[in-house]
């Protein structure tokens, strides 16, 4: 075990908010600048330190760190592309205090593509050998569809390929825009190519205009959910237990749902072993009590619509379609904590609404 470790003490107070980590950070940061400058054991003696503090936040923190120049040292926090987790990166890091000679940073930034030099095993990433088209489809006008072209892929490095060309991506347009900006991404080679090929450097202008397009579009746009109709759907699963559904059938029919593209979906599991995976009153009322209680947190006038709910096999669903994600991720991991039920959620983008066609119906 290395010698630093006995620099930090066993007492320290728990992690309960962003103003605990950074107070812990400021007590250890010289030991932590020490490692990096140094180029000591930075696994051992630092992330192996921050890991879990940060964890005692909440899970989804994932970090880089190292030297920006002989002073300064940047420690960068990411989400590893899971969309729930960023607005608490953005928090922690609006939250921490000036420590000279420390930078931090929320999510990887865009890079410059002259600063950008990538390679993985004996493949190379870079503006000469990647470029990109887009496919417009007239029946989803407003769906951002990319192809990327490395010219260099053969079924033998595909894998290397694509796993290096999404981290590419990831530097090159900075991890926040590729998160949320490209609806469907394919990466192909050269020879399979159906368009015209347009240089990879363009591609961060070109998603710029699309998103200009799309704000410009639908800024504004609310639904009022108060007089619609809700239907109820039964059906069986294949294991023979029965499903129920009570879904929104006239926002189903609304021509904008592109307005509101991020679908949040969650799960609260429960004991239906004994009742055919249905709940039984007391549980029920529980789920209508939680479900009541999201509901008031994300009201249908200010961009968050509830769509649907299923039950069966003891699980809960409940799906909303959502303006942003930042208030959903928030909303929803504040109710996870507050309650005692098994309550987990997903966040990410579907503009047309494509998890809802299942409960079209006539």
């Amino acid at each position: 075990m290395s010698f630093l470790k006995n620099l930090f003490s066993k007492k320290d107070e728990p992690i309960n908010s962003y103003a605990d980590f950074w107070k812990w950070f400021q007590k250890n940061e010289k030991t932590f600048f020490k490692v990096l400058k140094e180029r000591g054991d930075v696994e051992g003696d630092f992330f192996d330190e921050l890991r879990p503090r940060l964890q005692e936040l909440r899970d989804g923190y994932f970090f880089t760190a190292g030297m920006v120049d002989k002073n300064t040292a940047e420690l960068k926090f990411t989400v590893e592309g899971v969309i729930k987790h960023i607005v608490f990166v953005e928090e922690l890091v609006a939250a921490a205090p000036a420590i000279e000679g420390w930078r931090f940073t929320a999510l990887k930034p865009e890079l410059n593509m002259n600063d950008l030099i990538l390679t993985m095993g004996e493949c190379d990433f870079n503006d000469k050998n990647i470029s990109f088209y887009s496919t417009e489809y007239p029946e989803y006008p407003d769906e951002i569809d990319i192809t990327i072209v490395h010219h260099d892929l053969t079924k033998e490095n595909k894998d290397t390929i694509v796993k290096g060309t999404y981290i590419f991506l990831d530097n090159y347009l900075g991890e926040l825009n590729f998160a949320t900006t490209i609806d469907n991404l394919k990466i192909i080679g050269k020879a399979e190519a159906e368009k015209e090929l347009v240089p990879v450097e363009k591609l961060n202008d070109f998603l710029i205009w699309r998103e200009k397009e799309f704000i410009e579009k639908y800024d504004g746009l609310r639904y009022d959910t108060e007089n619609d109709n809700y239907s109820g759907l039964k059906a069986e699963l294949k294991n023979g237990m029965p499903l129920i559904a009570v879904v929104n059938t006239d926002i189903l029919q609304w021509d904008s749902k592109a307005s509101h593209p991020w679908i949040l979906n969650i799960e609260i599991k429960y004991d239906g072993e004994n009742n055919h995976g249905m709940p039984d009153p007391e549980t029920y009322q529980s789920l209508e009590d939680i479900e009541n209680r999201i509901t008031s947190e994300l009201k249908d006038f200010e961009g968050y619509l509830n769509i649907a709910r299923q039950t069966a096999d003891g699980v809960r669903e409940i799906y909303f379609a959502c303006k942003d994600f930042r208030k959903p991720s928030k909303v929803m991991d504040q109710i996870r904590n507050e309650t005692n039920q098994n309550i987990s959620f997903e966040i990410y983008k579907d503009k047309y609404w494509q998890t809802f066609k299942r409960f079209n119906v006539s």
